[in-house]
């Protein structure tokens, strides 16, 4: 009792040490409104970044293609030098592995069962993608834009294209497995659900940008922002990695599933002609 009573009055004498501290030290001086500043957030308007020299582009765009890079890069790694060496008695790292495969592997089973392959494969890397892809923005990557100052790259997803492009993606891979388990009934099927891009398109960019958003009024009105922006931050970008990497998997396995099942023809009701 008296060690839990110490910690909880260590962890109240620093969020008071915060309070204060968050009082006492000068604000920093804006060079942007707080309107502008979420605008920019949101479009990428003004913060642009040179793309070799050929196009400024948004930051997300540099983001996706590091996130593209580590993610390729760690695979081949894996696939090389680690998978070979797997053994009988798992090691931390290859329980890590195989408990990541079955998660995604069993989801695709549950609602696809006969045609998880491809499937399987489809949200094991759309799932690491957002889950790594909305993690980035922690490691705090600077870059310069073309004005000439520095800029954390943000989420790849947190970008209305990426997220749309994201959406649209996942919607050829439910109207590709229509197709070739259902040919043009599988076509009817899945052009039924129209709205479904653009619902997992905006809900996968509402998700990130609200933590985006959310951090950058922490940062532009606290004071203290070397320390609560960073807790704030970290709570948001963890949530949301979970939260719309499984959100978006599921919703993909789950219409996969749907429009993948063999439709059985309808039987022709035979009339039978009363004799007289």
């Amino acid at each position: 009792m008296k060690a839990k009573k110490t910690k909880l009055a260590l962890w109240i004498c620093a969020i008071v040490v915060l309070l204060v501290a968050s009082i006492l030290v000068p604000s920093v001086q804006k060079t942007e409104t707080i309107q502008v500043t979420m605008r920019d957030a949101v479009l990428h308007e003004t913060n642009r970044i040179s793309l070799f020299g050929i196009k400024d582009v948004n930051p997300a765009l540099i983001s996706a293609m590091v996130v593209s890079g580590i993610l390729l890069v760690f695979a081949v790694i894996v696939r090389i030098f680690v998978i070979p060496r797997f053994k009988m008695v798992p090691g931390k790292f290859q329980m890590l592995l195989e408990q990541a495969v079955d998660l995604f592997d069993g989801m695709a089973k549950s609602n696809s069962p006969g045609r998880s392959g491809f499937l399987g494969a489809y949200i094991f890397t759309a799932g690491a993608y957002i889950f790594i892809g909305t993690l980035f923005e922690l490691f705090g990557i600077q870059a310069i834009t073309t004005e000439g100052s520095p800029i954390t790259l943000p989420a790849p997803l947190s970008d209305v294209n990426a997220a749309i492009a994201m959406g649209c993606f996942s919607y050829l891979v439910i109207l590709g497995g229509g197709i070739a388990y259902n040919g043009f009934k599988g076509v009817g099927s899945t052009l039924k659900e129209f709205s479904l891009p653009i619902s997992m398109s905006f809900r996968l960019f509402g998700a990130l940008l609200s933590g985006l958003l959310v951090t950058e009024l922490v940062y532009y009105y606290v004071n203290l922002s070397f320390v609560l922006p960073v807790i704030v931050g970290v709570m948001f970008t963890l949530l949301h990695a979970l939260i719309q990497a499984y959100v978006l998997t599921m919703l993909v396995a789950l219409y996969f599933g749907e429009v993948s099942e063999k439709q059985e023809p309808k039987k022709k009701k035979v009339k039978a002609e009363a004799e007289n």
